[in-house]
């Protein structure tokens, strides 16, 4: 592979990884092509960007980053796949899922909400995160609490002050 192609992938590695808020690393290597293109299409529907790399352009892209995922390095070895995502918890689950009929996807390490988690045991922490959009839901629905008890409240009283002034006009 010539220089200047060589320039080229790293400088698109670069670009993806500062435009991506998450990625894992991973190990998909010995997968049959009937797996892999199941893995590949899987991840397209989950918006999911799978990308394979030679581990020595893959580290010098991260190097561009001056330090900032040094903690990686260690993890190039073997083959090495790319996930890219704007979900942190995403690719987590969809490697959970794969490993119930396929020994890999095998996470080698991920970097999620400028945290680096490296090795297969992190699977199930990683896919416990909460998105983003999972967290604002939380946050409303814990806003929206309040307010309902208030409403149920004020709705039951008007049904008990009701019965009272019913029971009170029958009296008379």
């Amino acid at each position: 592979m010539k220089r200047e192609d060589k320039n080229t992938i790293i400088d698109s590695l670069k670009e993806s990884i500062g435009n991506s808020k998450h990625f894992y690393l991973a190990d998909i290597s010995n997968l049959n092509a009937e797996t892999t293109s199941n893995l590949r299409r899987a991840c397209f529907e989950r918006q999911i960007q799978l990308v394979v790399v030679k581990n020595t352009l893959l580290r010098k892209a991260l190097e561009k980053f001056e330090g900032k995922f040094e903690e990686l390095y260690g993890q190039l070895n073997s083959s090495t796949s790319i996930m890219f995502t704007d979900a942190a918890n995403i690719p987590a689950k969809l490697i959970k899922e794969f490993r119930k009929t396929s020994e890999k996807p095998i996470l080698k390490a991920a970097y999620v909400e400028e945290s680096i988690y490296i090795g297969d045991d992190q699977l199930d922490a990683l896919s416990s995160i909460k998105s983003r959009e999972e967290l604002i839901g939380d946050l409303i629905f814990l806003l929206q609490s309040p307010a309902r008890n208030v409403l149920s409240a004020l709705q039951s009283g008007k049904t008990k002050l009701a019965g009272i002034v019913k029971t009170l006009s029958e009296k008379e």
